[in-house]
């Protein structure tokens, strides 16, 4: 664990955190707090994600439906018009539009083999980000001054590392430059999630073999064809799967780190509330080793 001791996370002047868990539990809360109030350096590993390695993916795709309007294309095939997206900490909908969601196609789908290559391309681009902390991490002191370094995980991280091999590149990595912290919900915030998903489903990234599972059975479940699909309604009957699916995957990431909860994270207001947090993370982590050993 990168700081082995409370004592040793209050007296660094250059603290490094990753936070991870479920979308919605708080990490960007907590991140842009910290960049605002603190003057933490936030790196987003969705919008890495989305600027660095998807960029082109995500513009050839508006390009693609731009090119099926006579006037737009007759624009682009003459360099008149340039299409990119405008990917921010805050939106990162160019991102999550173009993983999409597979089903029908008259419905907003796309077909679940291009859904699955596309799904591909962002473990890769994840992987990837992932492994970008440690220059970010430099690149934050060297070029712009910025001593503490908050890294705001997507919620897929657990998705791509293997957090019970002790020699995992990513996890191994990561654990070197930071201290790894879970946000873990409760049943009552795993009950608002799925609420909220309902309300607005949104793409979002899966283990490939959970995800071929999930939809074959949906598809022997409802009698239906892969055109058939209504594709908000495949993300539904997904979501509680897929966070049962990931519960013991963060559990096992948090070996690596220490944790917090959701409703610990709703209390923080401010900086110094975060850091008296993270201390007593730290020591609660610290009795529980002494305990084991004992």
């Amino acid at each position: 664990m990168y700081y082995p001791s409370a004592e040793a996370w209050h007296k660094d002047t250059a603290k490094r955190v990753l936070l991870f868990g479920m979308s919605g539990l708080g990490k960007t809360y907590l991140s842009n707090m910290l960049r605002d109030q603190a003057g933490w350096f936030h790196y987003s590993i969705d919008y890495r994600i989305g600027t660095r390695y998807m960029g082109e993916f995500i513009a050839d795709n508006f390009k693609r439906e731009a090119m099926k309007v006579p006037l737009l294309r007759e624009l682009l095939m003459t360099d008149s018009v340039y299409i990119a997206s405008n990917i921010t900490f805050e939106n990162l909908a160019p991102l999550s539009t173009y993983l999409g969601k597979p089903g029908n196609p008259d419905l907003g789908g796309v077909a679940f083999a291009d859904y699955c290559a596309r799904q591909a391309q962002h473990c890769d681009a994840e992987k990837a980000a992932l492994l970008d902390t440690e220059r970010f991490i430099k690149r934050a002191v060297d070029l712009y001054g910025y001593s503490n370094f908050i890294c705001d995980s997507g919620g897929s991280i657990c998705e791509v590392v293997d957090a019970d091999d002790p020699t995992d590149p990513i996890l191994t990595a990561l654990s070197r430059n930071l201290l790894l912290v879970w946000i873990e919900g409760s049943d009552a915030h795993r009950a608002a999630l799925i609420k909220r998903f309902d309300r607005a489903p949104k793409p979002m990234y899966y283990q490939p073999e959970f995800l071929l599972q999930v939809w074959q059975d949906y598809l022997a479940e409802q009698s239906l064809t892969e055109t058939q699909v209504n594709p908000d309604a495949f993300l539904r009957y997904g979501y509680a799967r897929l966070l049962d699916h990931r519960q013991p995957r963060y559990a096992a990431m948090a070996k690596w780190g220490v944790t917090i909860t959701a409703d610990e994270v709703a209390q923080v207001k401010t900086p110094d509330d975060f850091t008296a947090l993270i201390a007593t993370a730290i020591d609660r982590k610290t009795d529980e080793s002494a305990a084991t050993l004992t």
